[in-house]
């Protein structure tokens, strides 16, 4: 089974492909994967790893363990683009998400304040009005929108919440009045028999609407580049995402970045 990928709270700088020279923070456990998603794709490896023994990192270890970070790479005149909130499953479960954002942007105005800070995700934690605040402080606050057929997502995404819909999300995403970015994995394959593709017709035209109901700063359309821990998952190439890309922009107005 795939596992885990990072074993400390702050990890990298690392290069990523849609942000630049990234400085990770890991909320989650270090030994472990804590997600409210259990994604077919998740580089993280699923959640049936379990959470380890860790546990959460309290938030003052985080903000001594970051501050360090900065100070040395402040000292060697490393460079920086960004602060990146991702690692081993869903950041803004950790509950003093809220204070660790803050945390953050205090020690990235200290450091490198001219760095943008990004969180990665999955929106399941749009209800938490102290979530929304701190997605609204940061950034780039760029949350997940995989498909907008619900059967599609329980597929691709498997919420563990068995009320989980796309309408109520895509009611919470409103709520960001252009302060989000919409990140959708694009890719298709087969798991457990059955078909895997969220770029059918139906697909792309249902995520067209939901996009223009949210109108986010920037949608962010990828595939997969890394090994997965569900077997049969196929990468959509390039030159078929630019395509959609395409088709998104004329839709809706809206900028696509493809990855």
């Amino acid at each position: 089974m795939q596992t885990i990928l990072f074993h400390s709270t702050i990890f990298g700088p690392i290069h990523s492909r849609r942000l630049g020279t990234s400085l990770g923070v890991n909320l989650s456990p270090a030994d472990g994967k804590v997600c409210s998603f259990d994604c077919l794709y998740c580089e993280a490896g699923f959640n049936a790893q379990g959470a380890g023994r860790a546990g959460l990192p309290p938030r003052d270890t985080v903000c001594a363990l970051l501050e360090a970070k900065l100070r040395d790479m402040k000292d060697s005149c490393s460079s920086l683009d960004v602060i990146t909130f991702s690692g081993n499953g869903e950041p803004t479960m950790h509950p003093d998400f809220e204070g660790v954002v803050e945390d953050t942007l205090r020690l990235r105005d200290m450091y490198f304040p001219d760095a943008k800070v990004s969180v990665l995700s999955n929106s399941t934690r749009l209800g938490s009005e102290a979530v929304c605040r701190a997605l609204m402080k940061v950034d780039n606050n760029i949350l997940k929108l995989d498909s907008a057929i619900d059967e599609t997502v329980r597929l691709i995404d498997r919420p563990n919440s068995p009320d989980f819909s796309v309408a109520s999300v895509v009611e919470k995403l409103k709520r960001f009045e252009g302060q989000a970015i919409i990140q959708t994995m694009m890719l298709r394959g087969e798991y457990g028999g059955r078909t895997v593709d969220n770029t059918t017709e139906e697909e792309v035209s249902a995520l067209i609407e939901a996009y223009r109901a949210v109108r986010p700063r920037e949608v962010m359309l990828y595939s997969l580049d890394r090994p997965t821990p569900a077997k049969g998952l196929v990468k959509v190439e390039i030159g078929e995402l630019s395509g959609i890309g395409r088709r998104i922009e004329e839709a809706t107005g809206i900028k696509v970045q493809v990855n």
